[in-house]
């Protein structure tokens, strides 16, 4: 049984792999993730566009580093919160407002929305609406890539609420038991909705049941770049390896009520301020430039060249058309097949 990995695992396992352009592509993917989110939100809160919209204000550090160490032909599941995971893995920006705001030119023509995003060109294979249901796809997904022989891995995403309903159990078993090229990607936002972590869990974290399963477990500081690249980077690599799964449990916080317009009040007051403390939004980029990674310049330009690819996403999603009627039925029952 490989033991559990308490402590954060550093770059230093990657060696050059993680190195000032590989946290530069992180970084580009991070602001990305950020500036889409406030998008989105002022969007909405506008009034220019009505939706159902989760926020991922806080995540976007994990998902960032995750995508950066993935391949392009790489999978990855994600759940309705998972913008950040869409991003990190590179669904065109523009194609995604169109999906989200239900238009033709979207990922799925505009029928998936913001809960259902695919875009099997770049690895998004599944978006899940129901809570745990991604782990048991990965899992097929996986088992095909070991089936073909073709190196990809199957991260699959998911919040810390879903590790307690079964598909997470019999997942977890699966995987190890047939060496499954998967990392479970548990994003610790310390809510499942409005719970808190310790009053719908048992254990202390949830890498903690990784034992149970014979399975190399690791818990990272999602809030620090250097620990959460190496983490990913390490679980990625030993699927890759053919040495089986890893749940990686990635210690995070969700700044945003549970979906746009919800009210946060029930976290702790005190809680909000650690976490702000600890913001990626407020500590990578003077990390970045304290490591020699990036200039100042050089940040300024990744993000202003966000800001123009933004602009014009933007734009494309609302130029874009809605579906016409008779989109009702492709893509569903088959093309041709009268009722």
């Amino acid at each position: 049984m490989n033991p559990i990995v308490e402590e954060d695992e550093r770059p230093s396992e990657a060696g050059a792999e993680l190195g000032p352009e590989f946290f530069r592509t992180v970084y580009r993917k991070f602001w990305l993730i950020h500036r889409c989110d406030e998008r989105f939100r002022a969007v909405i809160t506008s009034g220019r566009a009505s939706l159902i919209y989760y926020p991922v204000r806080g995540q976007e550090l994990l998902a960032a580093a995750m995508g950066a160490v993935l391949r392009k032909d790489d999978y990855i599941v994600t759940t309705y919160r998972g913008l950040h995971d869409q991003l990190a893995k590179g669904v065109p920006i523009d194609r995604l407002w169109a999906e989200f705001l239900g238009r033709l030119d979207g990922t799925c023509k505009g029928k998936g929305g913001p809960m259902h995003i695919t875009h099997p060109e770049t690895g998004v294979m599944v978006t899940t609406g129901i809570v745990g249901s991604g782990l048991p796809i990965a899992l097929g997904l996986a088992l095909a890539s070991q089936v073909r022989g073709d190196g990809r891995v199957t991260v699959v995403s998911f919040g810390d609420g879903a590790s307690n309903i079964g598909a997470f159990h019999e997942s977890l078993n699966m995987a190890s038991l047939w060496k499954l090229p998967v990392v479970f990607f548990c994003q610790n936002n310390t809510y499942a909705e409005h719970t808190a972590y310790a009053n719908g869990t048992s254990c202390a974290h949830v890498v903690d049941r990784a034992a149970g399963y014979a399975m190399r477990g690791v818990r990272v500081d999602g809030n620090d770049p250097a620990a959460m690249a190496g983490a990913a980077w390490a679980a990625v690599e030993w699927a890759r390896a053919g040495k089986g799964p890893t749940l990686l449990e990635a210690d995070t916080f969700r700044f945003k009520g549970h979906t746009i317009g919800s009210s946060s009040d029930y976290v702790p007051k005190d809680a909000i301020a650690a976490a702000e403390k600890v913001d990626p939004l407020a500590t990578f980029r003077p990390w970045m430039i304290a490591k020699g990674y990036a200039t100042d310049d050089q940040l300024g330009l990744i993000e202003g060249e966000i800001e123009a690819e933004l602009d014009h996403a933007v734009e494309y999603g609302f130029a874009s058309p809605f579906p016409p009627v008779e989109e009702l039925l492709t893509d569903v029952h088959g093309q041709g097949v009268s009722q």
